[in-house]
C-alpha cells in the first residue's frame, strides 16, 4: 500500500512539473545583428596611369660586313667589341692579284693612249696629203677609222682600270659608320668569298632606340604622341632595366611601323634615346613605362574592396535598408591602392571596403570603424594602451 502511494505521488509530481515547464514559451529570436564594415562612396577623379610595354633595344643603324672580293684574310685591324669610326680600316684581303690587275689595267690605258696618239698623227697627215690630192681619199678614211678605234680602246682600258681599282679598294674593308664592331666571324688566314662570307657587324650606339609592340586600339594615341612635342614630354617614356633601375634619359617617338601584324594585332613603335654612357646595348630586353593621362574623369575605388572569383571581379554594394548585394564589375588600371572601374558601378553608390570577408549576400551592414570591420574588439573605456 505504501509502495503504490509513493509511485502515485511521483507520477503526479512529474506530471505537474512537465505541465509547468510546457506552459512557458521561449521568446521569439530577433534579426541577426548588422555586420560592421567600412564603406566608400564611389566618386570620379582625374586619373594618370603608367602603361608598361615589353621592349627590345635596337640600333638605329646596323651594317653587316661582307667581303666584296675573294681571297684570304691577311690582316685584322680592330679588336672585337671596339668602337670604330667611319672609314676606319677593319679587315684586309690578300691584295696581291688585285694590285697586279690594277697595274696591268693602268699600263693598258697607257698603251691605248699611245696608239690613239699615233692614229691621230696618221689621220692628220693623211688629211693634209688628201687636200693636196697626193693620196687617195680612201686612205684618209682608213686613218680616221683607226683613230676612232683607238679612242674606243682608251675607253675600254679606262673601264678595266676603274674595275681593277674598285677590286683593289674593296680588298680593304672599312667601317661604313661610327659605332661599335661586334665579335669577328672570321680569323686571320680564313678564305673569304665575295658576297657570302660575313666578316662582322657594325652598329651605331648613340642615339639608340627601343621597339615596343602597341595594341592596334592605341594607335591614335601614339600618333598624337609622335606629332605633339608637348605630349611627348608628358608621356615620360621611361625605361626600366633588368635590374629594376630606371634609365634617366627620356625618349621620343621617331617611327610607327607601316602596318599592323595580323597575327598579334599589334604595331611596332620605335622610340629614340640618347645613349652617351652606353648603358643601352642592342638586344637588351627592357620594360618601357609610358605615362598615360586618361581622357576625362574615371570612377576610382579602393582596390581592397574588390574580390575576384573565377576571373570575375565583385564588390558589395550597400543598398536600401543597409543590405549588401554583390555586383560584378569590370576593372581597369590599378593605381597604387586604388583601381579604375570601367563598368558596373555608378557615381554616388556606396560599397563595402573593409569587412568584406564577413559580409554575405543580403546581409545588413552598418558603417563602423576599421577595427570593428576586421573583427577586433574595441578597447574598453579607460583601458590602458
Amino acid at each position: 500500500m505504501n509502495i503504490k502511494y509513493i509511485k502515485l505521488s511521483i507520477f503526479i509530481l512529474g506530471s505537474v512539473t512537465l505541465a509547468s515547464c510546457g506552459g512557458k514559451q521561449a521568446p521569439p529570436q530577433g534579426p541577426p545583428p548588422a555586420t560592421p564594415v567600412t564603406t566608400y562612396t564611389v566618386g570620379e577623379q582625374p586619373v594618370t596611369t603608367v602603361d608598361s610595354y615589353p621592349g627590345v633595344v635596337v640600333p638605329l643603324n646596323e651594317v653587316e660586313l661582307r667581303a666584296q672580293v675573294g681571297g684570304y684574310i691577311t690582316a685584322i685591324y680592330v679588336k672585337d667589341g671596339q668602337r670604330v669610326t667611319k672609314g676606319q680600316k677593319l679587315y684586309e684581303i690578300d691584295r696581291t692579284k688585285y694590285q697586279a690587275a690594277y697595274n696591268s689595267a693602268k699600263a693598258n690605258v697607257a698603251v691605248a693612249k699611245a696608239n690613239r696618239d699615233k692614229a691621230k698623227k696618221d689621220a692628220d697627215r693623211y688629211t693634209k696629203l688628201a687636200q693636196q690630192e697626193a693620196i687617195a681619199k680612201q686612205r684618209v678614211d682608213y686613218a680616221l677609222t683607226d683613230l676612232a678605234n683607238a679612242e674606243s680602246q682608251i675607253a675600254a682600258a679606262q673601264a678595266n682600270l676603274a674595275s681593277a681599282a674598285n677590286d683593289l679598294q674593296r680588298s680593304i674593308i672599312v667601317s661604313p659608320l661610327n659605332g661599335t664592331i661586334g665579335i669577328s666571324q672570321v680569323k686571320l688566314g680564313a678564305l673569304a668569298s665575295p658576297g657570302t662570307t660575313l666578316l662582322n657587324t657594325v652598329s651605331t650606339n648613340d642615339p639608340i632606340a627601343v621597339d615596343i609592340p602597341v595594341n592596334q586600339s592605341e594607335i591614335p594615341r601614339f600618333i598624337q604622341l609622335e606629332k605633339n612635342a608637348a605630349a611627348v614630354k608628358d608621356s615620360l617614356f621611361s625605361i626600366q632595366l633588368q635590374d629594376n633601375s630606371i634609365y634617366k634619359r627620356q625618349g621620343r617617338i621617331i617611327a610607327i611601323d607601316r602596318a599592323v601584324d595580323p597575327q598579334t594585332g599589334t604595331i611596332k613603335v620605335r622610340i629614340s634615346y640618347p645613349n652617351e654612357a652606353g648603358r643601352l646595348i642592342a638586344g637588351m630586353n627592357v620594360n618601357l613605362q609610358v605615362l598615360n593621362k586618361l581622357v576625362g574623369d574615371q570612377l576610382v575605388i579602393p582596390y581592397k574592396a574588390v574580390t575576384e572569383q573565377l576571373g570575375e571581379f565583385n564588390v558589395y554594394v550597400v543598398g536600401d535598408s543597409s543590405k549588401a548585394s554583390p555586383r560584378i564589375i569590370k576593372v581597369g588600371t590599378q593605381i597604387d591602392q586604388n583601381i579604375v572601374v570601367k563598368s558596373g558601378l555608378k557615381k554616388g553608390e556606396v560599397i563595402v571596403v573593409e569587412g568584406v570577408q564577413n559580409v554575405r549576400p543580403g546581409a545588413v551592414v552598418h558603417a563602423g570603424t576599421a577595427a570593428e570591420a576586421n573583427g577586433q574588439q574595441p578597447a574598453a573605456a579607460g583601458a590602458k594602451k
